[in-house]
């Protein structure tokens, strides 16, 4: 059990943008030559191909959280300790 919960499952907000940049510009790409192929073959059967196989990568490049997508981890701020006056007023204000 702790081996999954030793692998990371987080993208950074940099990352997230990077990951869908490349998604786009893949299924763009694919899109484009899945196009032309089609046409010059005359099989739109092939355009569907290549374009799913466009979509398969960019699912396999984009979704999982690789580490060129955790380089710029965010920097949290330290918790508050709950003294014993804030954590009465707030429990007053919920009555």
């Amino acid at each position: 059990m702790d081996f999954f919960n030793s692998i990371p499952t987080h993208m950074d907000y940099e990352g997230q943008a990077k990951a869908e940049k490349f998604y786009r510009v893949i299924i763009t790409l694919f899109g484009v030559v899945g196009i032309v192929w089609g046409y010059i073959i005359q099989q739109f059967s092939q355009t569907i191909f290549i374009l799913a196989a466009g979509a398969i990568l960019a699912v396999l490049i984009s979704v999982p959280p690789w580490p060129m997508y955790r380089k710029h981890p965010l920097n949290w701020q330290k918790p508050r300790g709950d003294s014993g006056d804030n954590a009465n007023a707030s429990k007053k204000k919920k009555k």
